[in-house]
Parts: structure tokens; C-alpha cells; sequence
């Protein structure tokens, strides 16, 4: 899609209700709600975090989404693909600035070139006890990326028609994080698989789209 074009589609964002679980539940692994039943506790002092799903223009000005491929780490997001974001620092003011400040350190965006549109649902991660902040923002130029190279293995960049096409939905088997393997609802983006919570997250995204484009 003309990037252009989505500028016209997406100043209508804000009327647009958030679709909420109705659209997470789409993508929700099998075992979530066992292990949201067992981190009940945990929850109240779960981290916070902001992720940012940000839109661009490339050089063809066809519109874009950038995902990340975190680094192969011990950790229970290692070598999976997420949004640029992180969690709140001390110097942070919201959760908004954490997931701006993080996408300029991890993928290069400067901060005053990136508008944020929308504010998504919150997703909890039980393995990491962390709430996670989505948010919609777009930059009207084509970014020139430099990924962080401790943290970030590949900078993946996803054709918006390509997001919105209904044969990218897969069942892929996958390890999680208490190292038993899982059928689960996916995305493949770009040869990628992306399951658990990015997935929960893109597929409120990609329903919200389908309204507006």
C-alpha cells in the first residue's frame, strides 16, 4: 500500500475502538491461562514495559512495519521476534517514552521523528512477569535503521500488505520457556514465525487495520 494512502486511513485511528482480547484471544497460546493462573501473585508486582509497532515509508514509499530479532541469549526471549521496545527506566516519564527512547537505542529511529497514533491493550507475559504497554506509531520518512548490536540480531521489515494477507497465519510447534514443546497460533511474517504476546499484539493491530484501510 501507498504510504500515503495509509496516512489517510490511519488519521481515522482514533475513533476506532480497541478490539481488545476479542483479537488477542486469536493468537493466545494454549497454555496462557494456566500460567496467568499460577503467576496471580506475581502479577502484582509485574515490570512494565512499552513496545512500539512503528509504520514507515521505504524507498518505493510502500508502507513497511519493522520488527525485531532479539539476539540468541539465556533468557526467556531469546531469538524471538518482537516490537523495538523495553522496560520503564527510572528515567523514563511514561510508558509511552520507554517504548520511544528504546526503538531510537535498538533500531536507530530518532525520537522526534516518530508519532505515536495509537494506544493499544496491555499484554501481561507470565514468564518474564512483565505488562507490556503496545502503542502505533508511525515516522513519514524512510528510516535509515542501525540495530543495536548486543541486543538485536536482525532488523525484519514487513510489507503492511503482506501483514494484512489471512494466509500468514500458521500452527507452528515451538519450546517455550519451561522447555515443552507446544502447538500454537503464529504468524509467519517475512519467513519468520512470531507467536505468544508480539502475535496477541498484531493480531489487535491487524484487526483494527482491517476497519480502517
Amino acid at each position: 500500500m501507498n504510504f500515503n494512502e495509509f496516512l489517510q486511513s490511519i488519521s481515522k485511528i482514533e475513533n476506532i475502538p480497541l478490539p481488545a482480547e476479542a483479537s488477542q484471544f486469536k493468537m493466545v497460546p494454549p497454555f496462557r491461562q494456566e500460567l496467568v493462573k499460577r503467576q496471580r501473585e506475581a502479577m502484582k508486582t509485574a515490570k512494565r514495559a512499552g513496545v512500539l509497532a512503528l509504520f514507515y515509508p521505504d524507498t518505493q514509499n510502500l508502507t513497511k512495519l519493522v520488527l525485531i530479532l532479539r539476539k540468541t541469549y539465556n533468557g526467556v526471549h531469546s531469538a524471538q521476534v518482537g516490537f523495538p521496545g523495553g522496560k520503564l527506566e527510572p528515567q523514563d516519564n511514561s510508558l509511552l517514552d520507554a517504548a520511544v527512547r528504546e526503538t531510537y537505542e535498538e533500531i536507530g529511529v530518532p525520537v522526534d521523528q516518530i508519532e505515536v497514533v495509537k494506544k493499544l491493550t496491555e499484554v501481561y507475559i507470565p514468564p518474564s512477569n512483565f505488562n507490556v504497554q503496545p502503542f502505533i506509531g508511525i515516522t513519514r520518512n524512510s528510516p535509515f535503521f542501525v540495530k543495536e548490536e548486543a541486543e538485536v540480531e536482525a532488523i525484519i521489515e514487513v510489507d503492511l500488505l503482506h501483514f494484512l494477507d489471512e494466509d500468514i497465519v500458521i500452527s507452528k510447534k515451538v519450546k517455550t520457556s519451561y522447555n515443552v514443546e507446544v502447538e500454537v497460533p503464529a504468524f509467519k511474517l517475512n519467513e519468520y514465525v512470531v507467536w505468544g504476546a508480539t502475535a496477541m499484539m498484531l493480531s489487535e493491530i491487524k484487526d483494527i487495520f482491517k476497519r480502517l484501510l
